[in-house]
């Protein structure tokens, strides 16, 4: 059983940054790969960023490539989304998600989610 907790969400104006962060409980967060999803009202989650747990290596949607860096520090248990460049479109429910699944943009790939964070960005 594993369970994540976010946190570092609010409100920012366009063009501004934020950085949040996932706790993970466990002594097995670094047997999984971490992923943040997003949900808006009325639309789909959205995958935003992966990071895996064989090699690390990370994956980000369309949407936010470029702006968004997604980081593990294993010792602490945790995730990092950093956002920089954000826009109003970036307004969401954020969730934080763990899981054993190859496919990293798919929801169903996780098993462990948070409870989420908004964040809010104005314009």
């Amino acid at each position: 059983q594993v369970q994540l907790v976010e946190s570092g969400g609010g409100l920012v104006q366009a063009g501004g940054s934020l950085r949040l962060s996932c706790a993970a409980s466990g002594r097995t967060f670094s047997s999984y790969t971490m992923g943040w999803f997003r949900q808006a009202p009325g639309k789909e989650r959205e995958f935003v960023t992966a990071i895996s747990r064989i090699d690390g290596s990370t994956y980000y949607g369309d949407s936010v490539k470029g702006r968004f860096t997604i980081s593990r520090d294993n010792a602490k248990n945790t995730v990092y989304l950093q956002m920089n460049s954000l826009k109003p479109e970036d307004t969401a429910v954020y969730y934080c998600a763990a899981g054993v699944g190859s496919r990293y943009d798919s929801s169903s790939s996780y098993t462990y989610w948070g409870q989420g964070t908004q964040v809010t960005v104005s314009s």
